[in-house]
């Protein structure tokens, strides 16, 4: 006999399968996300440590990190901060599934991570699906102003992501990467 398991989109989201991010869950998720980023990016800029209780409560935990406003996030319950994060302004982290950073990880302004794709498919784009898949940062990596980092990459260790680079491939530990899309330009 075979069970059919049905699940939910919020877990196909998070097993990178197709999903509806039209989803009712989804709206609320990403809706709560929205007011806790809009309360952090209206936080009285002398109070860091309000600041950070807004984090915590959109990550889930405990924050050791700072990110200067405007921040924007579509769950946050899927971003996971090393020690020592710091982002300037501008960050934007589409977090369908999950974002990791290592310690030490360092964003400059305009930086877009994004999680989420859509198919190639025209059908299945028209059905209003997608996917996401998750993307690592290491520790000591610097983020170039403007750098782009798409979905189901992995960032090396102590590895820096020039400014407009448009990352679309796993970048290597030791490695400085520049271009459109991102391509090495050495070793560290």
């Amino acid at each position: 006999m075979t069970v059919n398991i049905v699940h939910s989109e919020k877990q196909k989201m998070l097993q990178g399968q197709l999903y509806f991010p039209s989803d009712k869950i989804l709206q609320q998720d990403r809706a709560i996300a929205k007011k806790l980023c809009q309360r952090f990016n209206q936080f009285d800029i002398d109070d860091r440590k309000g600041g950070r209780k807004i984090l915590q409560e959109l990550f889930g935990y405990k924050v050791s990190a700072w990110i200067e406003p405007s921040f924007y996030c579509d769950y946050g319950y899927n971003i996971k901060l090393g020690k020592n994060f710091y982002a300037n302004h501008g960050l934007v982290i589409l977090d369908a599934a999950a974002v990791t950073f290592g310690d030490n990880v360092m964003c400059a302004p305009g930086v877009l991570i994004s999680t989420a794709t859509h198919p190639l498919d025209h059908v299945e784009r028209q059905q209003g699906l997608e996917t996401a898949r998750p993307i690592k940062i290491g520790n000591n990596v610097w983020i170039g102003m403007g750098a782009k980092i798409l979905d189901g990459v992995s960032i090396g260790d102590n590895a820096v992501i020039a400014a407009g680079a448009v990352v679309n491939k796993d970048v290597a530990p030791h490695t400085l990467v520049a271009g459109v899309p991102a391509r090495l330009l050495r070793q560290l």
